[in-house]
Formats: C-alpha cells, sequence, structure tokens
C-alpha cells in the first residue's frame, strides 16, 4: 500500500505545523491521538507531523536547544558545517538564543512499519533568513514516542525578495496539507530488494542507513567545498523511489 498526499489525518495534524509559526496549537493532542489509534496503519506520518509541532512549541517555550537535547534520540546526529557530529556533546555547550527558529514540514516518508521517518521541510530564524530542513526520526522502543536522529538545515542562497503585503492582509501560516508517503510492506515472506547501490562519493564523507525492515533508506554526505547533501529513498510499487535529495548550504561564517 502508498499512502500518498492529503490523507485526511495528515491535513488533521497539519494544523499543528501552525503552532511552528507562532500560536497555539488549535487541536489538542489528545484528540489526535484518539483519532489515530482508530487508523488501520501502523506507519502513520500524522503521528511524526504531530511530534514536529511539539518540538517546535517546546523551542519556542522552553528555549531551542533545550528542546534539541529534549527531543533527541540516543546517538543523535547534528550535520554542522564539518559534518555530522554528535548531538548531546555540541547541544551541552550552547545557551539558547532569544527567539527560535520556526520551522514546518512538508513531507513525511515512513518505512513500512513506522519505526523511522524523514521529514523534510522549510525553517524561517529569527532574522528572517529562510530555507530547507531535513529531519530523520526513529521510534523510541521504551515509551514509543519518535525522537530524531539526524537534523541538517540550510539557508536558500540566494535568499527569496522580501514581500510587501498590505497590513490588514490575512496570511496562512500553516500548510494546507503535508505529503505523507508510507513504503510498501513485503507480502508472503517476500524480501525487499537492496537500494539503488551509491556512486563513487569522490573526496565527499558519507554516511548510510537503512530501516531495520529494510524499506527506507537515508544518506548524507558532506562535500569538500562544504555543501551538505541529503537523500532518502523508500520503497514503492516494487521499486526504490528518491523523494529526498537536497544540497544545502550552511549560513557564512561571523
Amino acid at each position: 500500500m502508498r499512502a500518498t498526499s492529503t490523507i485526511a489525518l495528515i491535513a488533521l495534524a497539519a494544523t499543528l505545523g501552525a503552532c511552528a509559526a507562532g500560536g497555539q496549537p488549535r487541536i489538542p493532542r489528545d484528540r489526535i491521538d484518539r483519532a489515530l489509534a482508530s487508523t488501520q496503519y501502523t506507519a502513520q506520518p500524522s503521528l511524526v507531523v504531530a511530534r514536529e509541532s511539539e518540538f517546535a512549541r517546546a523551542a519556542r517555550e522552553k528555549g531551542q536547544w533545550t528542546a534539541f537535547r529534549d527531543f533527541a534520540a540516543d546517538g543523535a546526529l547534528l550535520h554542522g558545517r564539518n559534518g555530522p557530529v554528535p548531538a548531546q556533546a555540541v547541544l551541552a555547550t550552547l545557551e539558547n538564543p532569544p527567539a527560535a527558529v520556526q520551522w514546518s514540514p512538508r513531507t513525511v516518508m515512513m518505512s513500512c512499519d513506522g519505526r523511522m521517518a524523514v521529514s523534510m521541510g522549510r525553517f524561517r530564524d529569527p532574522e528572517g533568513l529562510v530555507g530547507d530542513f531535513v529531519t530523520v526520526w526513529t521510534r523510541d522502543r521504551n515509551d514509543d514516542e519518535y525522537e530524531w536522529a539526524y537534523d541538517v538545515g540550510g539557508y536558500d542562497d540566494p535568499q527569496p525578495a522580501p514581500v510587501e503585503r498590505d497590513p490588514d492582509e490575512i496570511v496562512a501560516t500553516a500548510y494546507d496539507a503535508v505529503q505523507g508517503l508510507v513504503a510498501d510492506c513485503p507480502k508472503g515472506g517476500a524480501t525487499v530488494p537492496p537500494p539503488p547501490t551509491l556512486g563513487p562519493g569522490g573526496d565527499a564523507k558519507r554516511g548510510e542507513q537503512i530501516s531495520r525492515d529494510g524499506t527506507l533508506r537515508w544518506v548524507w554526505e558532506q562535500l569538500p567545498d562544504g555543501t551538505k547533501h541529503v537523500r532518502a529513498d523508500y520503497y514503492t510499487s516494487g521499486a526504490w523511489e528518491t523523494i529526498v535529495d537536497k544540497r544545502l548550504v550552511s549560513p557564512p561564517e561571523d
């Protein structure tokens, strides 16, 4: 089964994405949990959308780096200017900024068993600069909650031109729907073929991870010029499909 965009529950949970741009959630989490409990699929992208919203809200209310520490999985990686580094060691040295980055997902792709997910979306920093982010989520074995295992972001280059708006204009702050993609589950004892072999990395540093059920693969690369590259593929309709393929740049150093 291939779950695609505008799943009803994705649209429901997407309303929580408005929190990433300010304000309080319009739908309490317990209502979402009750709705999700009645669904038939183990892999539910709506859960990751809701978790992203909780993460963003915690960043606003408790502090950006406090939230990153609280939502991190054991062994989580932050992909910085020079490549991925152990997140907790870095986060322990950082003080929360006065205002947090705001973000909202646009796409969530999941392994068949729901134990791993990749979210991709947009962010805006307190100075108004915008860019893309990619986050890998894994489901904790103890409390069954999603925790982030890898995070990378990069600014648009060039930045989009500012848009002048009428002060009385009402602007939507959340996406109407989040694209939800779930990998196909093998049937009748069939095995999932391995993902396509990656080409030579050249001088780039590279890391790769495949979900436990073999239906989702994500890859990070650090290029010699400082560019960060992240890719994610999932198994659907009898073949592997690339959904995330982003090259991201860091802001210039002060």
